[in-house]
């Protein structure tokens, strides 16, 4: 797998993990575990985009 593939991939499930947490933290009236959720989806989009520019300036 590319490296570019894998910190896409990487983003995606931190995206899909802060998305639960930050519903957990909603859910459960916990805005510490909701910010939590929203900083790790944030920095699974940084990521994913990380994955997109390095496919693109590989080929």
């Amino acid at each position: 797998m590319k490296s570019s593939t894998k910190y896409q991939t990487k983003g995606k499930f931190h995206q899909v993990k802060g998305k639960l947490k930050e519903s957990a933290g909603r859910v459960s009236d916990n805005p510490d575990l909701e910010a939590e959720g929203a900083g790790e989806k944030m920095a699974g989009n940084v990521q994913e985009k990380f994955g997109q520019i390095k496919k693109v300036l590989g080929k």
